[in-house]
C-alpha cells in the first residue's frame, strides 16, 4: 500500500539502483542508531518531545521543499521555460501534502493515547493496535519518498538529492545553534547531531557526481536537457502489417514496383475505331452519292 501510495507510476525509476539501496540503508541504520543512543547512552528519551519534534519536521517538509523547488525554478528560467513543469510539481506537491499527512496522524494520535486514563483501558489497547500499524507504513512511506524526496525525480533528476541535503541539515543547525545536545556531552553532542546531515550529503554528492559523469544531468540545468538517458529503451511499436501484397520489380528495374494496373486487360482487337479491325467503319461510305 505504501508503495503505490508514495511510489505511484508517474514517478521515473532511478538511474542508478546503488544510490537506492544506501539511501535505505542510511534511513535504517539512522533511525536504529537514534533508538539506541537514546535508549543505552543517555537512558530513555521524552516521549513528548519526540511528538513535537516530529510535527516540526513535518511542517518544515511542508514549507522548505517548495521554497527551495522555487530557488531552483529561478535558476532553470535563465535557459528556458517552465511551464511543462507545472504537472510534475504539481504532483510531487500532492505527494507532499500526502506524506505529511500520514506523519501527523501518529503524532496526533499519540496525543490523544496520552489523555487516556485508566478506565480507557479498551479503547487504549485498541489504539496501540493501530498506532503500531500507523508507524510501520509510515516507515514503508519513509523508505519510498527517501528516494525519490516527493515525486521531485519526475521535475529533475538531481532535485531529490538537493532536497534531502537542505532539509536534513535545516533540521540540524536550530540543535547546534541552541545547544540542544539531547542530553549528551559537548563532543558526543556534536558527532550525534551532525551525523545525519554529513552521511546525507555524502550520499547526495554521490549521487550529484555519477548523474553528472554517466549520463550529463546537471542541477543548473534546465530539464528540458536531460535524457534520453543509456540504458533505457523505449519500447518500439511493431509494423502494422501490410494490406495488399506488393507486386514484384518490374523488368530492367529491380528497386521500382510494376508502373500501371498490372490486372488492365489489352485492348480488344474487336472495339470500334481500332485499326485493323475487321468491322470497323470504313473510312468512306463507297456507296455515297
Amino acid at each position: 500500500m505504501a508503495r503505490a501510495l508514495f511510489h505511484p507510476a508517474w514517478i521515473p525509476e532511478s538511474l542508478d539502483p546503488s544510490i537506492e539501496r544506501l539511501k535505505r540503508i542510511r534511513i535504517i541504520a539512522g533511525l536504529a542508531a537514534t533508538l539506541g543512543v537514546y535508549t543505552f547512552l543517555v537512558g530513555g528519551f521524552d516521549f513528548t518531545e519526540l511528538l513535537t519534534n516530529t510535527l516540526t519536521a513535518a511542517v518544515v517538509l511542508l514549507f522548505l521543499t517548495p521554497l527551495t523547488v522555487g530557488v531552483m525554478l529561478l535558476v532553470w528560467r535563465r535557459t528556458g521555460t517552465v511551464r511543462e513543469l507545472r504537472v510534475p510539481l504539481a504532483d510531487a506537491f500532492k505527494l507532499l501534502l500526502l506524506f505529511v499527512c500520514a506523519l501527523a496522524v501518529p503524532v496526533l494520535l499519540a496525543w490523544v493515547m496520552l489523555g487516556l486514563g485508566r478506565e480507557d483501558l479498551g479503547l487504549f489497547l485498541v489504539l496501540c493496535l493501530v498506532m503500531l500499524w500507523l508507524v510501520v507504513f509510515v516507515f514503508a512511506a519513509a523508505l519510498r519518498v527517501s528516494g525519490n524526496f516527493f515525486g521531485t525525480g519526475a521535475v529533475h533528476r538531481s532535485l531529490p538529492a538537493l532536497l534531502a541535503v537542505v532539509t536534513c541539515w535545516l533540521m540540524a543547525l536550530p540543535d547546534l545553534i541552541t545547544g540542544d545536545l539531547k542530553g549528551f556531552g559537548l563532543a558526543l553532542g556534536i558527532v550525534f547531531i551532525l551525523a545525519a546531515p554529513l552521511t546525507v550529503t555524502g550520499i547526495a554528492l554521490l549521487e550529484l557526481r555519477r548523474l553528472k559523469r554517466r549520463y550529463g544531468v546537471r542541477l543548473a540545468d534546465h530539464p528540458a536537457t536531460q535524457g534520453p538517458f543509456p540504458g533505457l529503451v523505449l519500447p518500439v511499436p511493431a509494423p502494422a502489417p501490410a494490406a495488399h501484397p506488393v507486386p514484384a520489380p518490374g523488368p530492367g528495374q529491380p528497386h521500382l514496383p510494376v508502373q500501371g494496373n498490372p490486372y488492365a486487360y489489352p485492348q480488344s482487337p474487336y472495339a470500334q475505331g481500332t485499326p485493323g479491325s475487321p468491322y470497323s467503319s470504313p473510312a468512306q461510305n463507297p456507296y455515297a452519292r
